[in-house]
């Protein structure tokens, strides 16, 4: 399965090459969520709050009541969830599910403390853990800080707490030269849970690789230049 991305930062959809220098800015964000209607489901980043510069909590929402609403695409919700009130919220105006990345780690190892009430929040089911990686090593805060370990290191310690795993490979994020399916083929053989891939995909190709991998694929640019249709 193909997802479309809307990132958030200051207010515009945008596209950012490896989580830095903007690409793409459209101010009209219902406009594009109204373009993603005929996908099952569409995954909504918070970029600002992911990188506690603000956040974009008001245009989440919308985006959220759009689709349950107009019985649009399923939401998956990400970016800055910090807290088990912000993830009821998300859940509360129609996220189908809820994206915890850095949160989900403490000193490079499992939050379970955090996990652990997140899940009696809002169930397991609802919860996707991001596992993003740069240079084989986990990223977080909006891919601004790079941990020691790399993904396999903990995401069997992860898989208790969610439904599944966002696995981006950062380093090609936003390029357009393509993913790197090989890394994609180690980290289906870590986890039995669903892994949905991001970074770098460009073509259908890859998204029908990945889908022979058991994997859905999260697209931002390529869907935004119409490459992917």
């Amino acid at each position: 399965m193909l997802i479309p991305c809307i990132d958030l930062q200051q207010g515009r959809v945008v596209q950012l090459e490896r989580g830095r220098r903007r690409l793409l800015a459209i101010d009209d964000v219902l406009g594009v969520a109204e373009q993603f209607r005929s996908y099952p489901v569409m995954h909504v980043i918070d970029l600002d709050a992911a990188m506690r510069r603000g956040g974009n909590a008001r245009l989440v929402r919308s985006i959220c009541e759009w689709s349950r609403r107009s019985q649009g695409p399923r939401i998956r919700a990400g970016g800055g969830i910090r807290t088990v009130r912000r993830a009821r919220q998300l859940v509360g105006c129609g996220a189908e599910k809820v994206i915890v990345g850095t949160a989900a780690l403490r000193q490079g190892r499992a939050n379970r403390p955090f996990l652990e009430r997140l899940r009696a929040a809002v169930g397991r089911r609802r919860l996707i853990v991001a596992l993003d990686s740069r240079g084989g090593r986990i990223v977080v805060r909006g891919w601004r800080q790079q941990l020691a370990q790399g993904p396999e290191k903990v995401i069997e310690s992860l898989e208790p707490y969610c439904s599944g795993f966002l696995c981006t490979f950062v380093d090609a994020e936003g390029t357009m030269k393509g993913t790197n399916l090989d890394w994609f083929r180690r980290l289906r053989r870590l986890t039995p849970l669903p892994i949905t891939a991001a970074g770098g995909i460009r073509s259908q190709l890859e998204v029908r690789a990945l889908e022979r991998l058991g994997m859905d694929a999260a697209v931002g640019l390529a869907v935004y230049r119409g490459q992917l249709r």
